[in-house]
């Protein structure tokens, strides 16, 4: 039976690094198998944070790929604010680094006023007449979009309005519930625009996924209709070539991604420090800092080994996570944390060590942590817990504290393949 066919529609594609690529990258590589032919549309020159060629490898032989060139604007930015080309640009609302200046602000202002959905927003109107023109002649059975960048939402809900094509939806973190929506200065005008078009976007899809339940909730509460969870997951394929070499002299807690304003670990850095230990204890981050999280930890610091790796390529950052005596995973300290369920948390789950989770203790990661028997999720506050389950690890051997549970197997990217396949066919 001959395969039908998706147009999945990414901004995020390899040579893109970090998180963000991996959602449409590691469905797209397992279609195939559950009998769907993706077509990919991306964008030719994006302007990513940082690079990582290791993706490539992913990328399924013979798969079609349509670009188109983008306008965007940070080349403009960085240049404004005295960056260099090659700097890391995340999200200047929850990251402030040595080069942040007034400049930052205003484009915090233009982002969230001028550039609906986002700042890929002058790629939509191009986009959405390139793919009319291409799937006149080349039909897909359905459309498949991920957000953000919302610029992928709208460009489906267009192609959805015009053509009729059956819509599945995705969004990796929400629209105008986002944590960082929250904390731009978006004015009346421009608040109206962006929820129209969430609206629009949310009443015309066949089907909407999201990353977590408890984000599922928040989407019908503001109207949206037959949403079902799609998690991050993680690939077995990330981990074949990967062992296990823990430092036998030191124990290690390891953090790997981002450390924004809005998820310091001040009270944890206390807690280590306190802790008495025949083995030295080293704190090693791996990815951006936050500046001023970055000095609070280094303040506190006086016995424990603080190691800022910087960012590093995803097969390292992996075989980091495999190395740790105990994992670190910080959910950011929003209204929304409820429902944070970070990419890495499956990665984690799956190097089998020990995870120590800050945030709501009620919260959808606390959920996946107890079922997989995998850690534990306290709040940011509670230094007793902390310290409780700190000093629990180091007392055990923790390359032997968790087994190869099979409840994690439900979270790789291969089996939440399988679910978009079903909803694909669901809305056929």
């Amino acid at each position: 039976m001959k395969a039908k066919r998706v147009l999945v529609i990414s901004y995020y594609w390899p040579p893109a690094g970090g998180i963000s690529v991996l959602r449409s990258l590691k469905i797209v590589k397992y279609l195939r198998d559950f009998g769907w032919e993706p077509v990919v549309f991306t964008a030719s020159n994006a302007h990513y944070p940082y690079l990582d060629e290791g993706g490539l490898a992913d990328v399924p032989k013979n798969l079609e790929i349509l670009k188109l060139p983008i306008i965007e604007p940070f080349k403009l930015f960085k240049w404004l604010t005295g960056r260099k080309k090659t700097d890391p640009l995340n999200s200047i609302v929850q990251i402030k680094d040595d080069k942040s200046s007034w400049f930052d602000l205003i484009g915090i202002y233009l982002r969230g006023n001028f550039f609906i959905p986002d700042a890929r927003a002058l790629w939509i109107q191009p986009s959405v007449k390139y793919l009319k023109n291409y799937l006149s002649t080349h039909p897909v059975d359905a459309i498949f979009s991920d957000g953000p960048p919302h610029t992928n939402t709208v460009i489906a809900y267009r192609l959805k309005k015009e053509l009729g094509i059956p819509w599945l939806m995705d969004f990796q973190d929400p629209w105008t519930q986002a944590d960082y929506y929250q904390m731009m200065p978006i004015g009346r005008r421009a608040s109206i625009q962006h929820r129209t078009m969430e609206q629009e976007c949310l009443h015309a899809a066949n089907k909407t996924t999201i990353a977590s339940n408890t984000w599922k909730k928040d989407l019908e509460s503001i109207g949206a209709t037959n949403v079902e969870v799609l998690y991050y997951g993680y690939d077995e394929d990330d981990f074949k070539q990967l062992q296990k070499n823990k430092p036998q002299d030191t124990f290690d807690i390891i953090h790997i991604g981002l450390i924004g304003h809005d998820r310091a670990p001040v009270d944890l850095m206390e807690v280590i420090e306190k802790i008495k230990s025949s083995k030295p204890i080293r704190l090693r981050l791996a990815g951006q800092i936050d500046q001023t999280v970055k000095k609070q930890l280094k303040q506190i610091a006086h016995h424990v080994q603080i190691d800022f790796l910087g960012i590093v390529s995803r097969k390292d950052a992996l075989q980091l996570a495999m190395n740790a005596h105990l994992l670190i995973l910080l959910l950011n300290q929003a209204e929304n944390a409820q429902g944070r369920l970070p990419g890495k948390l499956y990665e984690y789950l799956r190097t089998y060590n020990p995870i120590l989770a800050l945030g709501p203790p009620a919260s959808d990661a606390h959920k996946i942590l107890k079922e997989c028997n995998a850690g534990i999720c306290c709040a940011y506050e509670d230094q007793k817990s902390q310290a409780a389950y700190i000093n629990l690890m180091m007392r055990q051997d923790t390359s032997t504290v968790l087994t190869d549970n099979p409840t994690v197997l439900n979270y790789s990217n291969k089996s939440q393949t399988q679910k978009v396949a079903q909803y694909l066919e669901e809305i056929l």
